[in-house]
């Protein structure tokens, strides 16, 4: 059954059933997301770190091979989901499937006011970091660009789907030249580097995995829009597995690049591989051309998390009646723009608050990081659980090895869970306290029954 706002004109649809939703997607929409949420700018600077953790040129080629196979299998897990329990609201509907409206109300909540919320304040604060070393706004300048990042994307996907995905094409698009440039820079445009001596103590592999994963993490943000994407629950997969394919390919190639241009041990004494890449290659205008380039990363990463963020608000609704309001549909636009605003808003507070610390993007990634892979670690218990409840029944798509492949995403999330815990800071405790107060705010909250659901 779908209601309408009969305030509003019926303009709104404010229930969560799937049959306004349309399939206006196509597959080159969610790949282009999928790659979009992948590339930000933590390629142009965990290379460095994972070259510092490694003892040689090929313990760290693999490492970044490993963390794509890895991250493909998690992608096989989430093609399964999406496949065998078709529904929108991504990871919520599969934790409601699973574990029942309780914890999933946990994960939406965490997501609207941590997960999404932090991710979009962290990618508009590399925005302006990198925009303030072009151009300075004065003692908060970095803050200033990113609150104006948080209200561009907000803005234009309040305006409808077809204006974010079609920015987010175009986006992905100059994110992906601007590694293509590095990678002829890097591979065909400056001398060979003489080897420079690493510091084989502080070889890690269990370090160098923590940085290559997150490097690649939000493959899984497509799920969101499973609804929307033409036959999504026959192609859902096939978008993830080949946007990451895309992106395993070009992260190789560009740490190639670094490895020709820098050495290893250049790219372990870097703090900017890829501008000093640039450097070698164009001069003092190669580093100006570097910002840019990871301007257009975070603002494509950011367009995309808001994108797939907005969409859980819906999902929400449909079981909790209280959040009613961040479910409402605008039909014509094709876009839930009250939860669009909702997430807008918590972002550009986190971005307030991130202008008083040290470091606002060290606290937005402490702030996030933890709660992400808590949560991710319940997707991979889900899939387990659901597999066991549909008996011998085989979903369209099924993860090849199970339940292998299953039981390493799930070992992987919990090791990063752990590493997360290990290193962040305030931040992460901050986190857990917004999580907990949703805790305390579900106490009050009655879930609609399934029947009221349908």
């Amino acid at each position: 059954m779908t209601r309408f706002n009969t305030d509003l004109g019926g303009k709104f649809r404010t229930e969560a059933a799937p049959d306004f939703i349309k399939p206006t997607l196509r597959l080159r929409d969610v790949i282009a997301l999928t790659i979009g949420i992948i590339i930000g700018a933590g390629i142009f600077r965990t290379p460095s770190l994972v070259a510092g953790a490694s003892s040689s040129e090929t313990m760290m080629l693999a490492a970044w091979i490993i963390g794509g196979t890895l991250s493909i299998v998690g992608a096989l897990c989430y093609a399964e989901l999406a496949s065998a329990e078709p529904g929108a609201g991504g990871d919520y509907h599969y934790l409601m499937r699973a574990f029942g409206p309780r914890p999933a109300f946990l994960y939406a909540w965490s997501r609207l006011a941590v997960i999404q919320s932090g991710s979009i304040a962290l990618l508009a604060f590399i925005f302006g970091d990198y925009a303030t070393a072009l151009y300075s706004l004065g003692p908060y300048s970095n803050a200033i660009y990113a609150g104006l990042v948080v209200l561009a994307v907000t803005l234009l996907n309040c305006a409808g789907i077809y204006f974010g995905t079609r920015a987010q094409n175009w986006l992905t698009i100059a994110e992906v030249l601007g590694l293509l440039v590095i990678i002829v820079a890097g591979l065909l445009l400056v001398p060979e580097a003489s080897p420079q001596p690493v510091v084989a103590g502080d070889a890690s592999f269990g370090m160098m995995m923590v940085f290559v994963l997150l490097t690649y993490g939000g493959w899984n943000e497509a799920v969101y829009l499973s609804a929307e994407l033409r036959d999504g629950r026959r192609r859902m997969g096939h978008a993830m597995i080949l946007g990451l394919i895309m992106v395993a390919v070009l992260y190789l190639l560009v740490n190639l690049a670094y490895l020709r241009a820098l050495s290893l041990g250049g790219m372990a004494a870097s703090d900017a591989v890829a501008a000093d890449v640039m450097d070698r290659a164009f001069g003092a205008g190669g580093a100006a051309l570097m910002s840019a380039v990871i301007m257009v990363a975070a603002l494509t990463s950011a367009n995309a998390t808001a994108i797939t963020g907005a969409r859980t608000g819906y999902a929400l609704a449909r079981t909790f009646p209280a959040f009613g309001w961040l479910a409402r549909w605008d039909d014509k636009r094709g876009t839930p723009v009250n939860a669009f605003i909702a997430q807008g808003v918590i972002a550009l507070l986190l971005v307030i608050g991130g202008s008083f610390s040290r470091d606002g993007f060290q606290s937005a990634v402490e702030y996030t990081a933890p709660v992400f892979w808590f949560f991710l670690l319940l997707m991979g218990i889900a899939l387990f659980i659901l597999r066991r409840r549909r008996g011998g029944a085989k979903p369209p798509f099924a993860v090849p090895l199970y339940p292998l492949l299953p039981a390493i995403f799930c070992l992987t999330s919990a090791y990063l869970l752990y590493a997360s815990l290990a290193y962040a800071g305030l931040g992460a405790i901050i986190g857990a306290g917004v999580v907990a107060a949703g805790g305390i705010l579900l106490i009050f909250l009655k879930p609609r029954t399934p029947e009221e659901t349908r």
